[in-house]
């Protein structure tokens, strides 16, 4: 019975399908590409190594993508465009220009960096013929360090306040301050023109440091959602020995939340030290209180005869310039910032 029934289930060579030489192949195929079909079973494995492939191929073409354009700054930086028609040279700059500051022609006059000496002697002339550019990098430094300070402080003492002190109406204001942000920032800036030009801000450049020492809503909202993660407790047992509100947040949630505070200080200053549009609309552009993007942008606008006519390369090194401390700063704490910024997500 037993050999009858193991017959019955057996299928004759003759009756097992048949496929054609292009589907076995196509199917041979598939199977190396890890996808398993009816001619070829796929192993997990080779499944999982052709995935990682094409990961990391997508992950290779995203960096390229990202570095590419730092990469050209720092060629055309190095351009020779003072004689050569720097725009042309500049159009087919792809990998390294055809004309670069590597001649022997500037060994008097600064070497392969003349751009970025060019920039640092001649290149703010055009402006209002006073500005130089140590002047518009200390403003660009009181721009981005004094209002990120006391705005990141004042910034964090909301947070405090809305989400580790009960008082009535909290998260209805916090939410109207939310609500503020959907607002669009154009629809604000004849209003905040008009105000800061009767104030007489524009001239003296504090139009870019009073408003931002009020902190921001943002930093305020991912520095509360940090908090939310600290124990009450603290602060309960803090209050029974006596202390008040202002003690509490000096000694406790300033250093207890300094991870979110430097991360938060550090994305300000970035925004800050790149704010062209600030300064660019607020400020006059003759104005010895232009910030650096400002004055960059403003260094390519004078014409044919300008001081800076034909020196792209000056204004490429002067992007250079303005650039690196942003790099420098990220490279330093990005493990800083991508760690406070997965924490804002915790809660108590």
């Amino acid at each position: 019975m037993e050999n009858i029934e193991t017959m019955e289930n057996q299928v004759p060579v003759s009756e097992e399908p048949q496929y054609s030489s292009i589907r076995y192949a196509w199917g041979a195929v598939l199977a190396f590409f890890g996808i398993s079909s009816r001619t070829h079973r796929a192993s997990k494995k080779r499944a999982k190594f052709v995935a990682d492939i094409f990961t990391y191929i997508i992950l290779l073409f995203g960096a390229f993508l990202m570095v590419y354009p730092f990469w050209w700054m720092i060629a055309g930086s190095l351009a020779d465009t003072e004689m050569t028609g720097g725009k042309k040279l500049l159009e087919s700059l792809i990998w390294w220009p055809q004309q670069s500051t590597f001649k022997s022609d500037f060994a008097g006059k600064g070497g392969i960096f003349f751009n970025y000496l060019y920039f640092f002697q001649n290149g703010m002339k055009p402006i209002n013929g006073t500005l130089t550019f140590w002047r518009v990098l200390l403003n660009n430094l009181v721009y981005s360090i004094v209002p990120v300070v006391i705005g990141v402080i004042t910034s964090a003492s909301a947070a405090f306040s809305f989400a580790k002190i009960n008082w009535i109406g909290r998260n209805a204001v916090f939410y109207f301050l939310l609500a503020a942000i959907m607002v669009p920032g154009p629809s604000l800036m004849t209003a905040q023109f008009a105000m800061y030009d009767a104030l007489g801000w524009r001239e003296n450049g504090l139009v870019l440091i009073i408003p931002g020492m009020f902190g921001s809503i943002m930093t305020a909202f991912f520095i509360r959602q940090f908090l939310f993660g600290l124990p009450t407790s603290i602060i309960e047992a803090a209050r029974i020995d006596g202390a008040g509100y202002f003690r509490i947040f000096c000694q406790f949630i300033l250093p207890l939340a300094m991870p979110a505070i430097m991360a938060q200080g550090l994305l300000s200053f970035m925004g800050c030290w790149n704010n062209y549009m600030g300064s660019f609309i607020m400020i006059d552009g003759n104005s010895n209180a232009v910030n650096l993007p400002h004055a960059i942008a403003a260094m390519d606008g004078y014409g044919a005869g300008g001081i800076m006519d034909n020196h792209y390369g000056a204004v490429i090194a002067a992007s250079v310039v303005c650039v690196l401390p942003v790099l420098i700063l990220f490279a330093c704490f990005q493990k800083l910032i991508i760690g406070s910024l997965m924490l804002t997500g915790s809660k108590e």
